[in-house]
């Protein structure tokens, strides 16, 4: 990156505050819910699918600290973010798909559709800007 851009903060200069802010969100992103009334079982093609999709996205975001690492164009770091963007968006909405075709539905089969219908709609509050 543009190291004489003012804009740009080295990460050595990162807050405590925002620090913490970060380790808060991380915590977010591995919550659980406990109270769901079913057991989330997908089929091990759908998981492995998922999971090369995410080992892509984690290389690519590799990729991209080397970049930062290595003075890259700003420019072409956030070329580089959005693709990340774009490729966790079409993982979440293969989740997404998956829940509503197979949990939902299983739900709805069991008689706990309205519980697993308030859980989604709890998540996508979080997941939605």
């Amino acid at each position: 990156m543009n190291v004489a851009n003012p804009s740009i903060r080295d990460s050595s200069l990162v807050s405590e505050q925002e620090e913490e802010s970060r380790d808060h969100h991380h915590d977010d992103l591995h919550h659980t819910s406990v109270d769901s009334l079913h057991p989330h079982i997908h089929s091990e093609e759908s998981l492995k699918r998922i999971v090369n999709r995410l080992s892509r996205i984690e290389g690519h975001v590799r990729g991209i600290k080397s970049m930062v690492q290595q003075n890259t164009p700003c420019p072409d770091v956030l070329l580089q973010i959005a693709a990340v963007r774009g490729a966790l968006d079409k993982v979440a909405r293969i989740v997404l798909d998956e829940h509503l075709t197979e949990c939902i539905a299983r739900a709805a089969q069991e008689g706990n559709i309205d519980t697993e219908i308030a859980q989604l709609k709890a998540a996508l509050d979080r997941f939605l800007p």
